[in-house]
């Protein structure tokens, strides 16, 4: 953050602050996004995310690599300034994240955004979980799906307790925007369409697996076409579309959608900015470049 400061001309202050925005931003604002892993074997993981956002934030999102000394480097897609997010890293662990509304919030604990740095410089996901354990817990709630070549969680975090989802009997973890076991919160309803996604998106990984796909069929584009375009709901659907009903400042929509490949063999990742399946979103980028 000190660097991020220097390079940028900005008090290290403003960039703490940037940091923390999901915990001082959430309870005003509407968000959405669908995370899902699903296991290719016992040695490879899929852990792939549509990212829903208000579109003004468009401009802000940047593809990046981090190289730090005797650390995984890192691969993402974060909003410029902020230290971790969504992605991957080179010792083949990758995390996702959806947002959660609900008290209490504890200022003492870290930033999710830290946390998801954190995870992202682990070399497993059992040692990102056991970070997470002995720093004592995030600031606010929040759904880290961490992910490495043999081990999908779930991890329901709260500053007052923890849930961790373990892979079903189809080797999948999904999730979208409410907690599913965690009950250590007050978590009063707030997005309309988030269990209904859930459900979508078990539906359409199930269809899937009833025809067939699994192991190398699990490709990026797949997901692309048959799970993380799907409007089922809309606007409130996985592939997620502006509600004209809602002020212009806080409509969400899809903004990019990434699919990471955890094989040690070949760790990487293919991302879409825009609606995938919309005929307007960009090409596929790949991580690393």
């Amino acid at each position: 953050m000190e660097g991020i400061a220097e390079g940028a001309g900005l008090d290290l202050l403003d960039i703490l602050a940037l940091n923390c925005r999901s915990e001082i931003a959430l309870g005003k604002f509407s968000d959405g996004c669908t995370t899902l892993s699903w296991k290719k074997n016992d040695n490879a993981r899929v852990l792939s995310q549509n990212w829903d956002w208000t579109k003004t934030v468009s401009k802000n999102l940047a593809m990046v690599s981090i190289e730090q000394p005797g650390k995984p480097t890192i691969y993402m897609v974060t909003e410029a300034g902020i230290v971790g997010k969504i992605g991957f890293n080179t010792a083949g662990v990758g995390a996702c994240l959806n947002a959660i509304r609900a008290k209490p919030m504890i200022s003492s604990k870290i930033p999710i955004h830290v946390a998801l740095r954190l995870c992202l410089e682990s070399d497993s996901a059992e040692a990102a979980v056991k970070t997470l354990e002995l720093i004592g817990g995030v600031a606010s709630a929040q759904h880290i799906l961490i992910a490495d070549s043999t081990t999908a969680l779930g991890l329901e975090l709260s500053p007052v307790g923890n849930k961790y989802i373990p892979e079903d009997a189809s080797g999948i973890v999904g999730h979208t925007n409410h907690f599913i076991e965690n009950r250590y919160v007050d978590e009063p309803p707030w997005l309309s369409g988030s269990p209904i996604r859930l459900r979508r998106l078990g539906e359409l990984t199930q269809g899937l697996i009833a025809n067939g796909v699994e192991g190398d069929a699990i490709t990026p584009s797949l997901l692309r076409e048959r799970v993380f375009s799907d409007t089922f709901n809309a606007p409130q659907s996985i592939c997620c579309e502006e509600d004209p009903s809602r002020d212009i400042s806080n409509r969400s929509s899809s903004l990019f959608n990434i699919v990471m490949n955890l094989d040690a063999k070949n760790v990487s990742a293919e991302v879409v900015f825009g609606r995938v399946g919309s005929g307007e979103e960009g090409p596929v980028l790949k991580m690393p470049w």
